[in-house]
């Protein structure tokens, strides 16, 4: 069931834009927009909700000289390293203007995307720069992205959309514990789910609309972290294939890996366990009084860091149907917990879930 509201309403798969369709498979796929070879835009205002999308505001003057401070590096970064030719009127186009060009044809188009690429570049580094630079500690900043979160979703909530459960939270310090102990190559750093939501939705046919309206309003679908994305729900072609309004759409996709449908590489993961999960790399703007407080270093970085966080969403019957047998998160736990006391007091080499395919 689709939601119109006279402010805010999910699209119908009949009304996805070929830049929402691909906005929801990267999402599902976790691959890398650095790999695509345009943009596909099709109106003003779906280039403004990604400018938005990135915690930028357009009609900011300060927040428009950041955006041209970042196509100025772009540009002289691609004239340092690679004398890349660039013609005048690509150089001078606005950074929406970059985005029409990089959906159209030609030498410019190419040039368009190339400097569009670098930008997401130095726009992330600057961010994660800016958020070492400054004085929070990891709950102030946790605090900044749960309040993001909440508002966008708890609006959803607000509004009637197919949602039936949102939660929200961070990892215990006990979880982080036993997840660090049962993986041999993963160390704190690489550990994504400090911050994780999950969004149940009433029905399948609600995801999709769910996923795009997150990507325009929440987070935007080009810091999704490449190879951190699972799909077990839905074959996304035979998906479209089976939909009159999108299956036109799929020749026109991005390059990328070749599967559409992918079970989770973690050993303790049941394989008739389904769900689509994927982390983002979530552009939060900080409030004035926190940048403030940031050292003058910090003032040619922007007011927006990046915090990583995972989302899970699925549908009410898959989630009923993951609470039987093995796939339930009490197995799951379990099945964890026993490899890792294996590990601890008899090492690596015995850490197998006995009678359970382990992923490669």
């Amino acid at each position: 069931m689709l939601i119109e509201s006279s402010q805010e309403r999910l699209k119908a798969l009949e009304e996805f834009s070929i830049a929402d369709l691909e906005a929801v498979r990267i999402t599902l796929r976790g691959d890398s927009v650095i790999d695509w070879h345009r943009m596909n835009f099709a109106s003003e205002d779906e280039v403004r909700d990604f400018i938005v999308a990135q915690e930028f505001r357009p009609d900011d003057a300060g927040d428009r000289a950041r955006m041209e401070a970042i196509k100025d590096e772009a540009i002289n970064y691609l004239r340092r390293h690679f004398e890349y030719p660039i013609p005048k009127p690509v150089e001078q186009a606005s950074v929406e203007g970059l985005f029409h060009l990089a959906g159209s044809r030609g030498h410019r188009q190419m040039c368009a995307c190339t400097i569009l690429k670098c930008m997401h570049i130095i726009h992330h580094l600057d961010g994660r720069e800016l958020l070492f630079m400054l004085p929070m500690s990891d709950q102030e900043v946790f605090h900044l992205v749960e309040e993001k979160v909440y508002r966008v979703i708890g609006g959803m909530l607000a509004e009637g959309f197919p949602i039936t459960e949102f939660v929200g939270g961070r990892k215990n310090k006990d979880s982080l514990y036993t997840k660090l102990l049962s993986k041999q190559d993963t160390i704190a750093s690489q550990v994504y789910d400090k911050l994780r939501f999950r969004i149940v939705t009433r029905d399948r046919a609600d995801i999709f609309p769910v996923i795009q309206y997150l990507t325009k309003r929440l987070f935007p679908f080009n810091y999704v972290i490449p190879g951190q994305s699972i799909n077990s729900i839905f074959h996304f072609k035979k998906y479209c294939q089976d939909n009159g309004h999108l299956r036109p759409m799929l020749p026109e996709m991005q390059a990328g890996k070749d599967e559409d449908y992918t079970l989770s590489d973690n050993e303790f993961t049941a394989d008739n366990y389904r769900v689509i999960h994927f982390v983002v790399d979530m552009p939060v703007r900080l409030p004035k009084k926190i940048v403030d407080r940031a050292p003058q270093a910090a003032s040619a970085l922007g007011p927006v860091v990046f915090v990583v966080c995972e989302f899970q969403v699925i549908d009410r019957e898959t989630e009923s149907a993951n609470e039987l047998g093995d796939a339930s998160h009490a197995k799951y736990k379990e099945r964890q917990k026993k490899a890792v006391i294996r590990r601890l007091q008899l090492g690596m080499r015995e850490m197998k879930v006995h009678g359970r395919r382990k992923r490669p």
